[in-house]
């Protein structure tokens, strides 16, 4: 066992760690910025440090400081959660020098998949699918029409070191190419600092599939099947579900047959994921890259499965082997998962502030991973996810349902939360038949809010008449609130809303 971790993260994945160590007996060890000093993950650590201003680029992005802490706290492991430090080889090294254990794969994992040209060539070579196209850098202009030639329109030009929808322009015209071209790569170089491209034939009618794999240092290697993340706004998941309603079970079983081949190809350690772009109308599905971490959707693979990710992520790290064989991973029942952001559900716009009131979901099979709680500030300077939401069924139809009863319940106010916009898409026919897109929220999606708010307005008639009998002082109970006072509690209701 681990003497003590640190945590080189922040909000619900810093939660989630902490957990999986306590469950264990292993102390904790918390960072925080400026901004973070009031937040959960630094009152439920065993220790918490300050490491810096509240900019990423200042606190959970330099790794010098990181290091400082890891010295301070004694800890000997690190783990990085996902985003920040998370695919930093660099980082990874200097906690080798120090002699402090990585919590996720060797340098030399993220360094081959960083690059996602080297990505392609290596999975080329081990004899996974790839999306025809450049198969390499297009350094100019002219390279980049030859290759339009070659493979034909619609083409996407993506950053080599992108992510996260940056970096990437779709070509449907070629009098658009060049401003597409010039745009990539200057997206590529403000927020990459690389401004090399590549080209990949466009599919037009594409899912986002991924699967998870585990590797230990004993050469075991195993997949945990796929997940569906086609429920994406400006190129970024919102919503993620397993197994996928498209694959059928002939794909899905060659599906994981390639990530495990490819995880061995290079040695690869802990937990990763290969992402794959799936044609839902040939089933053909092609490598589009390697995440060599802890996804944020970890959750409903656990759901699934039933194998805690973050726990065995620790087991790898201390150098244990695998404690399921492949033949003991089974998927059962269908999760669903919501990513829950502070931001404005029809414009994408962040909405940091004060949350006001906060209620999470109950009741079976829901789980929530969360950092928000009344009177906390949620910043501006990150990302603006502040929950996740899963539900479990035996079905799909039933996950479903189970998330949307738990989307009702969710009470989040002070700030613009996105949990309307998931109401919406549970209700749209495209999502519940499973022939939704990555397309989907761009051409597929209306959110209607007036008949949303109709749709719950009894759930929050009852929790506002809940909240206004508690706070009038002339009232003993709820059923004060008679039919006749309706009226009025719906207008606190509206007011809850507009909050």
């Amino acid at each position: 066992m681990f003497k003590k971790v640190l945590i080189a993260n922040r909000g619900e994945i810093a939660l989630r760690v902490i957990r999986a160590c306590r469950d264990l007996g292993i102390p904790s060890v918390a960072v925080y910025s400026d901004a973070d000093r009031d937040s959960l993950h630094v009152v439920l650590a065993d220790e918490a440090y300050n490491i810096g201003p509240a900019p990423s680029k200042d606190s959970y992005l330099k790794a010098e400081n990181i290091l400082a802490a890891v010295k301070k706290s004694g800890a000997d492991a690190v783990h990085p959660g996902y985003g920040f430090l998370s695919e930093n080889a660099d980082f990874g090294d200097a906690l080798e020098k120090a002699g402090i254990t990585f919590i996720g794969p060797t340098p030399a994992n993220i360094r081959s998949m960083g690059d996602k040209i080297s990505a392609i060539r290596l999975m080329r070579d081990a004899g996974v699918p790839t999306v025809p196209g450049s198969g390499g850098p297009v350094d100019t202009i002219e390279e980049a029409k030859k290759v339009v030639e070659k493979i034909g329109l619609p083409v996407m030009i993506k950053a080599t070191a992108g992510g996260g929808g940056k970096g990437m322009r779709v070509v449907h015209k070629i009098e658009d190419l060049e401003s597409s071209y010039r745009a990539a790569r200057s997206e590529g170089l403000n927020y990459f600092k690389n401004d090399t491209v590549y080209i990949e034939r466009f599919i037009q009618n594409p899912k986002h599939i991924e699967v998870q794999v585990f590797g230990d240092t004993h050469g075991n290697v195993v997949h945990l099947f796929e997940r569906e993340c086609s429920i994406q706004r400006r190129n970024q998941k919102i919503i993620e579900e397993s197994p996928s309603p498209s694959v059928p079970p002939e794909v899905r079983k060659r599906l994981g047959d390639v990530s495990v081949k490819a995880a061995k190809a290079i040695n690869y350690r802990g937990a990763g994921t290969f992402e794959f772009i799936f044609d839902n109308t040939t089933k053909e599905f092609f490598f589009m890259e390697m995440n060599t971490r802890l996804q944020v959707e970890h959750p409903i693979t656990e759901m699934v499965t039933g194998i805690d990710l973050v726990q065995e992520q620790l087991f790898v790290a201390m150098g244990k082997p695998l404690s399921f064989k492949q033949e003991d991973v089974v998927q059962r029942g269908h999760a669903i998962e919501a990513r829950i952001c502070a931001e404005d559900p029809i414009t994408y716009v962040p909405s940091p502030g004060l949350i006001r009131r906060c209620r999470h979901p109950q009741g079976p099979f829901i789980r929530v991973d969360s950092y928000a709680y009344p009177g906390y500030e949620v910043p501006i300077h990150y990302d603006p996810m502040v929950a996740k939401l899963i539900a479990w069924g035996p079905n799909r139809e039933t996950a479903i349902r189970r998330l949307d009863r738990a989307l009702t319940e969710f009470t989040l106010t002070g700030i613009k939360t996105n949990i309307l916009l998931h109401k919406s898409i549970l209700q749209a026919p495209k999502f519940l038949d499973g022939t939704y897109t990555t397309q989907f929220c761009d051409k597929d999606l209306e959110v209607k809010m007036p008949k949303l708010f109709k749709a719950v307005d009894d759930h929050v008639f009852l929790i506002t008449a809940a909240i206004a009998a508690f706070n009038d002082k002339k009232s003993k109970s709820v059923s004060d609130y008679n039919v006749a006072s309706r009226w009025k509690t719906v207008g606190r209701a509206n007011s809850l809303r507009d909050q």
